[in-house]
C-alpha cells in the first residue's frame, strides 16, 4: 500500500469577523499517497487557498488535525513546522515568486544553498533544461515570459526533491498555450519524482489530468471522486 504522506481530520479553520466567527473550512477531511496527484477545486472564497495553507503548515486550524509526513503540525511551534516545510515541500505559485534581482540559474539554486548545500549550481542547470530554458540561464525574470517565468518556478521547486508539492493555481496567470507547456513540465517531472503533487485550479481539464479531484463550496469538500485508479 502507499505511504499515506498527507492527512487532515474534520479540520476547521474559523476567524473572529465582528461579534461572530467567519467559518472558512468546515470539517474537512481527506488523504494524499505518496505519489498521487490530487486537485482541488471550487469558485473563489470556496477555502481552497486556506486549505492547501493548512496543509503546508503555513497556518494553524481552529480545530481538527494536519498530519504531514507523519508529524502533527498543531502540535509542532512555528520554526518546527517551516523546518519541516523546508525539508519535505515544494511551493508553485500563480504569480511565480521568482527573486527579481537573481537569473534564472540562480533563483533556481536559492533553496538547496539556503540548506547550505555546496555544488548546487549542476543541479540548478540540469533541473532548468529539463524544463526547456537551458538556454535562458543567465536571463532575469524580467527578460522571460511568464510561461518562462513559471518553469523556472517549477524547477525552483523540484530542487529540493520534495516529497509533497503544492501547486496554488500554477496556471492562473498564463494563456492557453503558455499554460499547456507549464503542464506539461509539472507533470512530467512530477512522473519522474514520484512527488505527491496537491494542485488548486479553476480549470476542470487540468484537474481531470491528476488521480482525483475534491471539489468545495462553503469551506466544505461536497465531492470526491477518483479519475483514474
Amino acid at each position: 500500500m502507499p505511504e499515506i504522506l498527507l492527512a487532515t481530520e474534520n479540520l476547521t479553520k474559523s476567524y473572529r469577523s465582528g461579534d461572530s466567527d467567519l467559518v472558512v473550512l468546515d470539517n474537512v477531511s481527506f488523504q494524499a499517497e505518496q505519489g498521487s496527484r490530487l486537485a482541488i477545486m471550487g469558485p473563489s472564497g470556496s477555502g481552497k487557498t486556506t486549505l492547501l495553507g493548512l496543509c503546508a503548515g503555513l497556518d494553524i486550524p481552529t480545530s481538527g488535525t494536519v498530519s504531514l509526513m507523519g508529524f502533527k503540525l498543531n502540535a509542532m511551534n512555528e520554526d518546527d513546522r517551516a523546518y519541516l516545510r523546508n525539508q519535505y515541500t515544494g511551493f508553485v505559485f500563480q504569480n511565480f515568486q521568482l527573486l527579481s534581482t537573481l537569473t534564472a540559474l540562480e533563483n533556481v539554486m536559492v533553496p538547496l544553498e539556503l540548506r547550505g548545500e555546496r555544488n548546487v549550481e549542476s543541479k540548478a542547470k540540469d533541473l532548468l533544461g529539463r524544463v526547456g530554458l537551458g538556454a535562458r540561464l543567465h536571463h532575469y525574470p524580467s527578460q522571460l515570459s511568464g510561461g518562462e517565468q513559471q518553469r523556472v518556478a517549477i524547477a525552483r521547486a523540484f530542487i529540493t526533491q520534495p516529497k509533497i508539492l503544492f501547486a496554488d493555481e500554477p496556471t492562473g496567470n498564463l494563456d492557453e498555450e503558455n499554460a499547456k507547456q507549464v503542464v506539461d513540465v509539472l507533470f512530467g517531472i512530477h512522473g519522474e519524482s514520484k512527488t505527491t503533487l496537491i494542485l488548486i485550479t479553476h480549470n476542470p481539464e487540468l484537474a481531470k489530468q491528476t488521480d482525483r479531484i475534491l471539489e468545495m463550496k462553503g469551506g466544505r469538500v461536497v465531492s470526491d471522486k477518483l479519475v483514474r485508479a
